[in-house]
């Protein structure tokens, strides 16, 4: 059990509040980074943990200064990034660049030695379908501003990342690892919720959503991770070896499991026959290959994150639905009228 003090951004969305209720059970410290409102519904959904958890306001993570959050830390996850549909272009762009440097610079500056950032498997993507980390996504700004909103965060995720390795080649004395993991499903964390309506929320959790409609649409990309997996690689991170030991820590992460949506659905209809007649009814597409082809040895070497050790597949996937039919009952209750988006 560690007290250490670990200051995590982004910790009110999917993943980061996975990796604030690992940290505190694992006896972490957390001081969370967050805006307005969420404050209080952060402090609010960890009261219990008050001894070993606080949230302080950041307005803008991207520009403010705030080295009095930065005080008595020992490491930092950064996890915050724009997400596609939420933000123009533009802030997308330089929200996810100006953020990662931002709080990378303000932590060098404040002595933090170790920090972990959620990177994305976007920023590794390439014509030639070559998953190591050594590869990166070619895309321009100049592309990701003309092209789709997933272009646009594919980009936003390179140009961040990129920033991130050069301020580290020009701080020796930092320890930094990426994650870099494809799509994440999975449930909420424990006691988590989102009390209004907010579609947008369910980040990639609204692939499986839509699912759960006869007329919505199957995930762009049959790669995926449970979130549980990745929040869990982002704690291990935290007493991984040094940079010295084992080389540039960016790591590609994914599930080890093989599957495919025809599955999924069949699966969900067999396990949830409640939700039957509301699946999909579209022919899925159909993809070489459901398994995204990084090397698990390297993460498994780096962060003691054994192959066998990852959520199945059917897990992931009953998990998901149960938190989002959950979710929407509670939705339901106070009056919203449901209407899954579409892609």
């Amino acid at each position: 059990m560690s007290s250490e003090l670990i200051f995590v951004t982004g910790a009110s969305g999917f993943l980061g509040a996975h990796i604030v209720d690992q940290l505190l059970n694992k006896g972490y410290r957390v001081r969370a980074a967050a805006r307005g409102a969420k404050v209080d519904f952060l402090k609010h959904l960890y009261a219990q943990h008050k001894d070993h958890f606080d949230a302080v306001n950041i307005s803008d993570i991207a520009t403010g200064e705030f080295p009095e959050a930065l005080e008595g830390v020992d490491a930092v996850i950064h996890t915050a990034s724009p997400l596609p549909d939420k933000a123009s272009k533009d802030v997308i762009l330089e929200g996810a660049v100006n953020g990662t440097v931002n709080i990378i610079r303000q932590a060098q500056k404040a002595g933090i030695k170790r920090l972990i950032v959620t990177s994305s498997i976007a920023s590794v993507s390439n014509p030639q379908k070559s998953f190591t980390d050594k590869d990166w996504n070619p895309l321009t700004r100049e592309e990701a501003l003309k092209g789709t909103d997933m272009a646009t965060y594919s980009v936003s995720k390179t140009l961040a990342e990129r920033a991130l390795w050069d301020f580290a080649a020009q701080h020796k004395e930092l320890d930094i690892t990426t994650l870099n993991p494809p799509f994440f499903y999975g449930p909420f964390a424990p006691g988590f919720t989102i009390p209004e309506l907010n579609y947008g929320a369910l980040t990639t959790d609204a692939y499986i959503y839509r699912l759960l409609d006869p007329a919505g649409s199957y995930p762009s990309s049959p790669y995926y991770i449970d979130v549980r997996d990745v929040a869990r690689a982002h704690v291990a991170a935290l007493t991984s070896p040094p940079e010295s030991s084992v080389g540039r820590k960016r790591l590609l992460i994914a599930s080890p499991y093989d599957s495919n949506f025809q599955g999924v659905v069949e699966l969900i209809a067999a396990k949830r026959p409640e939700l039957k007649n509301r699946l999909i009814t579209s022919k899925p597409p159909v993809f070489p290959s459901y398994k995204l082809p990084v090397d698990l040895k390297r993460v498994e070497d780096v962060l003691d994150i054994k192959v066998d050790s990852y959520k199945k597949w059917e897990e992931t996937i009953l998990d998901a639905v149960d938190s989002l039919i959950e979710l929407e009952n509670t939705w339901k209750a106070k009056g919203y009228n449901i209407v899954i988006p579409k892609a």
